[in-house]
């Protein structure tokens, strides 16, 4: 291999001094040249910005995948390098819920679909997968509009951005060693003239005086190339301010994902109630009680099923027999009663309940014995019990 013996020399030379330089300043016994104001807070707030961008990167990652062991991590990372270099899309992985969604509907066929058990497996496992779908839906979106952004924020235009800072540092390290040179020159010219030897006099001070003037270019040349340099840093630290408006846009729409998702989710389990209400209504009471009866423990009403509310004058005499709630019976009690806004359609699963549509305003009051998560609503003459995770309580 050819080395350049002439240029590793040079390169050697340069590192000293400017460890001695570095060194010095630390020390307290060598001058160092400030950075302007501006200038100084721009680092400081690219330097802000580089570590809350990495902290929010990595907990965000953890938010998307919770717990997942170094060596998985690792292989997702080079298999997203080679399939990006490839330029090919990454296969879809099975989430969690569509996992435990399969395993609910592999368990069904052993213990037989056409048992209560079995069924209720099956539809559950249905409703699994619709959950991972959109978990997965959840992730790749976030992944695309979040992450991706901040990941490459920080590989890409925070090292160039860090480069151009070290040559910057190394460039005012030269000024500064410049600017001791020709101080000692200026002092070696000053004391021999001060102290004249009349036999070497003119070669000594033309020798000290070259000396200087050597030291006077090569400080113009250093504080040219600092010039240039910090103009280059100042502009790269100026567009953090784009950056903040970039990440801006990717956080709202990281919080549309989220926001679909969790309604997406919510819309499931909903449907997933009703359809294991409607399907296994006379199941659930009879195990129940047969649970109930041998532990010894008896089940009193609800009012979400349809039991009376204790103090109403509905209320049976019997638990045993308890009377339905009567809706039209409910009267709003004197003060309490509150506007809400509807956030989802609902449909009414019984005569009970009201169903709504979405941006309605209407009035909600509770009773007392009611469950927490329901509230009795009237629109006009209409009444009926309400889920309270489909309002907005305004009043």
């Amino acid at each position: 291999m050819d080395f350049n013996v002439k240029k590793l020399a040079s390169d050697a030379g340069v590192f000293f001094t400017r460890a001695v330089q570095f060194t010095e300043e630390k020390l307290g016994q060598a001058e160092k040249t400030e950075l302007d104001a501006h200038l100084e807070n721009l680092i400081a707030r690219g330097d802000c910005t580089k570590n809350w961008t990495e902290k929010i990167f990595r907990q965000t990652e953890v938010l998307l995948q919770p717990n997942p062991s170094k060596i998985d991590s690792i292989c997702a990372r080079i298999e997203e390098f080679f399939y990006e270099k490839l330029d090919r899309k990454i296969p879809t992985r099975t989430t969690n819920g569509e996992l435990l969604g399969q395993y609910m509907q592999d368990a069904a066929k052993d213990f037989g679909p056409g048992t209560p058990y079995g069924s209720t497996l099956i539809t559950v496992g249905e409703y699994q997968k619709k959950l991972g779908g959109a978990e997965r839906e959840f992730l790749q979106a976030s992944a695309v509009s979040f992450l991706t952004p901040l990941r490459n924020f920080l590989e890409g235009d925070w090292r160039t951005i860090s480069k151009e800072r070290r040559l910057l540092e190394n460039r005012r390290l030269d000024l500064d060693v410049c600017k001791a040179r020709l101080k000692k020159a200026k002092l070696a010219e000053a004391k021999a003239a001060a102290a004249p030897d009349f036999q070497e006099t003119r070669p000594r001070n033309y020798i000290l005086s070259a000396s200087a003037s050597a030291a006077e270019q090569e400080l113009r040349v250093a504080q040219t190339e600092f010039d240039r340099q910090a103009e280059v840093t100042r502009l790269l630290l100026e567009g953090i301010s784009s950056t903040h408006v970039n990440h801006l846009r990717c956080l709202h729409e990281f919080v549309e994902a989220q926001a679909a998702y969790y309604a997406q989710c919510h819309k499931h389990m909903q449907e997933l109630q009703k359809e294991l209400s409607s399907a296994n209504g006379d199941a659930f009471p009879n195990a129940f009680a047969v649970n109930a009866s041998t532990s010894g423990i008896s089940a009193g009403p609800s009012p979400l099923s349809g039991g009376s509310i204790p103090g109403h004058p509905a209320a049976s005499s019997s638990p045993l027999e308890p009377a339905p709630l009567k809706i039209e019976e409910v009267k709003p009690p004197a003060t309490g009663t509150r506007k809400a806004k509807v956030l989802y359609d609902y449909d009414a699963a019984d005569t009970s309940e009201l169903s709504l549509l979405a941006d309605e305003l209407i009035t909600v009051y509770t009773v007392p014995g009611m469950d927490p998560d329901w509230l009795i609503g009237e629109r006009g003459n209409q009444k009926g019990k309400v889920p309270v995770t489909y309002l907005e309580l305004l009043s």
